[in-house]
């Protein structure tokens, strides 16, 4: 049996400044960020439209303007309303969620809470379906992860009732994470209080006390894209992924190794060696003799003859020399220069640098 609600609204926690994310995001908001080709807020609200949500709240307050022209145009073609909710001060996970009290409590229906870093299969429908059977204020998405001891991890009966929470825990207790994704009920409104507020150390944890929150376990990958490292390992994921259920939208050019993704628009030369796990983005241009390995290349990038990269972030409209090795989760920023015959080892370099030397030691450079 479908569950289906009148009107789902869903709202995404995008406040942030995607400091972790520099120097990419010196350039433009975290959330517009390509991902596989792909803004990371636009593969949620995809995801979201997917499953019948027709109302999205952002949660904005750093370069909220930006976002707004961005989305707009994107809005339109999906057929979904965006809404911006700007807070004026940060307000944590949860104030957001009081911001938008008003547009939240237009329907009786639960609604969808996002963090705008997580990648993955997001199950919508599944979790709504699963929410409303359960009958309780609450569905929390829960992960498996390797290394509990770095999260906070969440404890839950054989009913999915969580029990508790126990943040980084010592010994192992559950290898099960919040992964960022609830389904809450608009009575949730009532335990937030307009102001700063932590939804994960003040509101769930008197929601399992009450025995009012359900733990959904995730099928598939998870990754919080925040950050340059995961951001690669995500892409992996994600790759992986699509090999598995769209295979034709992978690339599968001469040259290829394993799965790779590349916008119809980039021009790739004789020789290369393009995989595994890479991302070209439009309007790049990758001349003869180049070898690229687990990589993300924005739009507009340059990659010139024989230059070998491996775990790099290559930002928009860079231009890469020839003869360049770049490795060691290297992160460019917009429009840099690195000259011929460079070795560059973790660098991240802010936005139009000229690169005349080589970088043996990781370093940020300005």
């Amino acid at each position: 049996m479908t569950y289906t609600f009148a009107e789902m609204r869903a709202l995404i926690l995008v406040g942030g400044y995607g400091t972790r994310l520099r120097p990419l995001t010196l350039s433009r908001p975290k959330p517009l960020v390509e991902f596989a080709n792909k803004s990371i807020l636009l593969h949620q609200i995809e995801a979201l439209v997917e499953a019948n949500v027709t109302e999205v709240i952002l949660a904005v307050s750093y370069r909220a303007e930006e976002m707004e022209e961005e989305l707009s145009v994107e809005a339109k073609k999906l057929g979904v309303n965006i809404v911006f909710s700007h807070e004026v001060v940060p307000l944590g996970t949860a104030g957001p969620i009081a911001l938008a009290r008003e547009i939240l409590q237009k329907s009786d229906d639960p609604f969808f809470v996002l963090n705008s870093d997580i990648i993955c299969e997001f199950p919508f429908k599944e979790l709504a379906e699963f929410h409303k059977k359960c009958k309780r204020e609450g569905t929390i998405v829960v992960t498996k992860v390797e290394e509990p001891s770095k999260y906070g991890v969440v404890v839950y009966d054989e009913n999915n009732v969580i029990e508790s929470f126990v943040e980084k825990p010592q010994e192992f207790i559950s290898n099960k994470i919040n992964a960022g994704l609830y389904i809450l009920n608009p009575s949730v409104l009532n335990r937030i209080k307009l102001q700063p507020m932590s939804i994960e150390k003040e509101v769930f944890p008197g929601m399992a006390e009450d025995k009012q929150l359900n733990a959904f376990e995730l099928e598939g990958f998870w990754m919080d894209v925040g950050q340059p490292k995961d951001f690669l390992t995500g892409m992996c994921m994600y790759l992986k992924s699509l090999r598995q259920k769209t295979p034709d939208v992978l690339y599968s050019g001469v040259g290829v190794v394993g799965n790779v993704l590349v916008d119809p628009t980039a021009v790739i030369g004789a020789g290369c060696q393009i995989g595994p796990n890479v991302t070209i983005g439009p309007g790049v241009v990758i001349e003869d003799g180049v070898c690229i390995k687990r990589c993300t290349i924005l739009r507009d990038a340059m990659i010139k003859s024989h230059s070998w990269l491996e775990n790099c972030i290559i930002g928009w409209r860079c231009s890469i020399g020839r003869w360049v090795r770049m490795e060691g989760s290297t992160v460019l920023g917009e429009d840099v220069i690195v000259k011929d015959e460079l070795y560059i080892n973790g660098g991240q370099v802010l936005p139009h640098k000229n690169i005349a030397a080589s970088v043996p030691e990781p370093q940020i450079i300005m």
